[in-house]
């Protein structure tokens, strides 16, 4: 059951991203494109803790999911303050 929970939410990443980077080509709103950028690196988190606790539970992933979600988000909030008016 845990495994279909971290694939969703993968794939509900994967999903948001896609739709945030549609609206970006449409608008080319930047704020769009940090946003897609941060859900990208959250479903590499997402996609990662699957991988680490069910494909490979000997491997430690820990450290390197992390990494991936901290990008994510302080991308966003790079985007966030560059793009502030």
């Amino acid at each position: 059951m845990a495994e279909a929970v971290y694939l969703l939410c993968a794939a509900t990443s994967m999903l948001c991203a896609t739709l945030l980077l549609r609206s970006y080509s449409a608008n080319e709103t930047r704020l769009l494109l940090w946003s897609s950028f941060c859900f990208v690196a959250l479903a590499l988190n997402n996609a990662l803790l699957l991988v680490d606790l069910v494909v490979a539970p000997a491997v430690d992933l820990f450290y390197l999911r992390n990494a991936a979600g901290l990008v994510g988000l302080m991308g966003l909030v790079f985007g966030l303050i560059w793009d502030s008016e």
